[in-house]
């Protein structure tokens, strides 16, 4: 099974800037999609039909912001369209696909690069999440989390861990939080693979940041250590170029 999640930042322009084409050569088997800014009314749903793919969607109210999907080849038992938690569910920030045992998650996790207030609320988001995440895990043990966490990790994973050590998705804070995330028994599948620095998933668009390679890892497939052996490769996609953000695969059996 092939999972790929990308933040596509509005999905109508990315299809403008060719992703079905794209994603006809990738042929995920599960495609998570994040800030698709769009309600599912205002995109033509028949080309990913057409592509084989049934399309699952969880907006935010407030139009071109935020929202999660999943694109599907595989029929899902069941998609549970956000998580109950009432302000994380009106910004349209998580959807989960069921297979089986097996069940994978997109989430979009908020920026708090806005303001001390939209920091606050991030810092709320992931405590929130984490216990939302633990409470699910009894029920869904074999979980895979694909999405924008809009932190990077470690030094590793930014390319000015110094200078940015005091900004939003570099916080030490945020920085503990994945550790804590990580230490309740999940792994982040590409650095089981790949442990090389210079591995970035989004960059700036200022400052000629993609050319430079000067960017910053935030987007994750999150596995479920009772998972970890049936994985079988896991890849930043960073020649595709519908976003600010590139997509991040997984292979699992």
């Amino acid at each position: 099974m092939r999972i790929i999640t990308y933040n596509v930042n509005g999905i109508r322009a990315a299809l403008n800037k060719g992703l079905m084409d794209w994603l006809a050569s990738a042929r995920p088997d599960i495609f998570l999609v994040q800030e698709t800014k769009a309600m599912a009314d205002q995109v033509d749903r028949m080309v990913f039909e057409e592509a084989g793919y049934r399309d699952f969607w969880h907006s935010a109210e407030k139009k071109g912001y935020s929202g999660v999907a999943i694109f599907s080849r595989v029929d899902p038992d069941h998609v549970e369209v956000g998580c109950g938690i009432d302000y994380i569910d009106r910004e349209g920030r998580i959807i989960r696909a069921d297979y089986g045992e097996l069940s994978v998650m997109s989430v979009y996790i908020p920026s708090g690069s806005s303001g001390d207030h939209r920091q606050d609320l991030k810092m709320k988001f992931l405590d929130d999440f984490l216990g939302y995440i633990q409470e699910l895990r009894q029920e869904r043990p074999k979980l895979i989390i694909g999405g924008d966490f809009n932190i990077c990790h470690e030094a590793i994973d930014i390319h000015d861990p110094v200078r940015n050590k005091t900004v939003s998705g570099f916080l030490p804070e945020e920085r503990e939080w994945v550790t804590k995330f990580l230490s309740t028994g999940f792994v982040d599948s590409f650095r089981c693979f790949n442990k090389e620095a210079h591995q970035y998933s989004w960059w700036s668009y200022r400052a000629n940041a993609r050319a430079n390679n000067k960017g910053w890892r935030i987007d994750y497939n999150m596995v479920t250590r009772n998972l970890e052996a049936r994985m079988q490769r896991a890849v930043i996609l960073s020649e595709a170029v519908h976003s600010d953000h590139c997509p991040v695969m997984l292979e699992i059996k």
